[in-house]
């Protein structure tokens, strides 16, 4: 899989920069560069990349303003790049896929791609089911409702809904509704619910395969949470934010995982 990437800054040093960190990761394809806002949105409409590293701060359309003239069309994935770290809250209501800040560090860039990656397979993975649905549309109409059911059904079965934990020498079976966060302390779990607290001997990596992604989703690199249990979302003056929970918790968004709040930013 290759990643069309455009690159927009008004600093053509900063350009070079980041060019030279992205030559590491070999499927990333640089299809142009652009230094204004106003380049930025002809190279976007005209060359349709997956991917856009834009500054934010720039004469005449800055990067918000970028995203903004883009509305009418299906937009790529954008990391925004800046020296400033005051943006972060415009950044998330802006839908971005990452904040980064100047001079790029060669791990967070490579975090950032990672997510990026995935979000694309993803992307991709969509697309060519609709493809295959309308080609049966055409050929066999009565297969794309029966894959609808079915798909609907291995979805929802496929994922636990009751966990076993053995704690204080007795046997709890926790409904995975209840659960509103999930604390990793080495190969325990803190499991929380509504009225208790259990100890699960499991790795975080395990654990995440039990439960439906689509509720639960790691917004730190130890703590999972149950998204429909978020009440609130505080952005923080240091680009992360918290998530205050239903029973009052608080959780810290580290920034490598800001993706999991643009699900709460319209």
């Amino acid at each position: 899989m290759t990643i069309r990437t455009i690159l927009v800054d008004d600093e053509p040093l900063a350009i070079q920069g980041l060019e030279l960190r992205l030559e590491e990761h070999e499927d990333v394809e640089i299809i142009d560069k652009c230094s204004n806002g106003r380049e930025a949105i002809r190279a976007i409409k005209t060359h349709k990349p997956d991917l856009v590293f834009l500054d934010i701060q720039m004469p005449g359309f800055d990067g918000f303003s970028v995203v903004q003239g883009l509305m009418e069309v299906e937009p790529p994935l954008f990391v925004f790049v800046t020296a400033y770290s005051d943006h972060a809250i415009r950044a998330f209501e802006a839908q971005a896929m990452d904040y980064l800040m100047k001079p790029v560090e060669p791990a967070r860039l490579a975090d950032t791609l990672d997510r990026v990656r995935q979000r694309l397979s993803e992307k991709r993975g969509v697309e060519e089911v609709e493809k295959l649905k309308e080609v049966l549309a055409e050929v066999a109409p009565d297969a794309v409702d029966d894959m609808a059911s079915e798909g609907t059904e291995l979805a929802s079965n496929r994922f636990e809904k009751l966990i076993n934990i053995k704690d204080r020498g007795q046997i709890f079976r926790v409904d995975v509704d209840t659960i509103e966060r999930i604390d990793a302390a080495g190969d325990y779990m803190c499991i929380y619910t509504g009225d208790n607290t259990l100890i699960l001997r499991e790795t975080m990596k395990d654990l995440e395969k039990r439960l439906d992604p689509r509720r639960f989703q790691r917004v730190h690199r130890s703590t999972i949470v149950n998204l429909d249990l978020v009440r609130q979302v505080k952005p923080h003056t240091n680009g992360e934010c918290f998530l205050v929970l239903d029973s009052g918790a608080s959780v810290k968004v580290s920034r490598s995982y800001r993706d999991v709040v643009a699900r709460f930013v319209h």
